[in-house]
């Protein structure tokens, strides 16, 4: 039993998703409305649900507690490059759920919600679950107030000791490793969500999936091959592309497998060393940005929210949209360093428009089927865009005194 979990634990989990996604799709074919294989998809969900709260806190306020000051102009512009290159994928991400809208196959029908008026209701939920008692954010799932109260004590505890800190970074990793523990057993996770959704729907649910992440793949494309070579023209004054390439070549395809920007910290930081970047620069800036620059979860957070929300008929008015652009490019620093991160801060966006957990967790089951896809594109584009944006910042000092730019 023992060589079995460790040949099974071997497998790539990719791999065992597609194995688990291929079976649920047949046996829902085969022999629909048997209740036990449905439970392994509940039982996957519930664990998620259960930890990602934890999870989403501890990552944050050991982040903040640890965080130092800054250390020089160009890690203020990479930060700069990092947060507003995050926040534009947002905007990319509502411009593309605008013009091509997706429904969703879930099993509450829109007249069971009561969606927000305007931007006034929007933001009056805001702030009323800003404000919610802290335990009780953590008890209701309630990731707007869990983020603000952890942004909060993260701050408030960067003055205590290292052992302090320590036990907070353990936390934070524990959490991160029940996580793990949680996500190596998606594949049969993938099998029971997949199996209800064949068995109820048929495989007609897998259109819109299709359309769904043709969405989310089309998004984060855009981003790495359009606006990201704005923003690196904007610092080196030359031709983008050579260095976009080089950066999907020594980053992107290794992100794409292991599906782990903190994963991938040590490669990027390699082919940094490789482009003769400064040592003392890229070991703060390439760890950083495995934390806050979250393109690809920027984007998983609006896309689906946005999907969520047009399949349940409520109306997303363009105030309400920038406020959810905002929202998601602070709330994506919360998915670094854990697989499929962005789909556990789900819920807390689609909490601005008054959907309940219930039904936002739904979603994150949706997620996880297109994951093998969708998460692998995500962890992509934010890890080689964290090597990007690191090397274009220091190549525009680079260019200010006048050095050759070679890459």
């Amino acid at each position: 039993m023992k060589k079995l979990f460790e040949a099974w634990n071997q497998i790539s989990l990719v791999k065992r998703i597609v194995v688990g996604l291929i079976i649920g799709t047949v046996l829902g074919l085969v022999c629909p409305g048997t209740g036990g294989v449905a439970i392994l998809g509940d039982a996957f969900v519930g664990a998620l649900k259960a930890v990602a709260p934890l999870l989403v806190f501890f990552l944050i306020v050991s982040s903040l507690c640890y965080s130092g000051k800054s250390h020089g102009g160009v890690i203020r512009t990479v930060i700069i490059l990092y947060m507003f290159s995050t926040f534009l994928a947002a905007v990319i991400a509502v411009v593309s759920s605008m013009l091509f809208p997706v429904s969703l196959t879930l099993s509450v029908e829109a007249a069971d919600m009561s969606a927000p008026q305007g931007i006034a209701d929007v933001l009056r939920n805001l702030l009323m679950n800003i404000v919610s008692n802290p335990v009780k954010s953590l008890m209701e799932a309630n990731y707007i107030g869990i983020l603000f109260w952890a942004v909060l004590l993260g701050f408030g505890l960067r003055g205590a000791g290292e052992a302090t800190k320590k036990m907070l970074n353990d936390l934070s990793g524990a959490f991160s490793r029940v996580v793990t523990w949680i996500i190596s057993f998606a594949p049969f996770g993938i099998l029971g969500l997949v199996y209800n959704t064949v068995s109820t729907n048929g495989l007609s649910a897998f259109t819109e999936y299709g359309k769904l992440l043709a969405v989310l793949v089309g998004s984060m494309l855009f981003i790495y091959f359009v606006t990201n070579p704005i923003l690196v023209f904007w610092c080196i004054r030359k031709n983008p592309f050579p260095l976009i390439f080089k950066c999907l070549k020594k980053s992107a395809i290794t992100a794409f497998f292991t599906r782990s920007s903190a994963a991938n910290i040590p490669i990027n930081m390699e082919a940094c060393a490789e482009m003769g970047l400064d040592k003392d620069t890229y070991s703060v800036t390439i760890p950083l940005g495995s934390a806050i620059n979250m393109d690809g979860a920027a984007i998983t957070i609006t896309v689906m929210t946005l999907a969520t929300a047009h399949t349940l008929g409520i109306n997303v008015d363009i105030p309400s949209a920038i406020v959810l652009s905002i929202l998601a490019t602070l709330s994506a620093c919360g998915a670094s360093g854990v697989a499929g991160g962005s789909l556990l801060l789900i819920p807390m966006a689609c909490g601005l428009f008054g959907i309940p957990n219930e039904v936002a967790m739904q979603v994150v089951g949706i997620g996880f089927i297109i994951g093998v896809i969708q998460d692998s594109v995500e962890t992509a584009l934010n890890s080689s865009s964290d090597l990007l944006l690191s090397a274009s910042a220091e190549f525009r000092q680079w260019r200010r005194e006048n050095k050759e730019i070679v890459f």
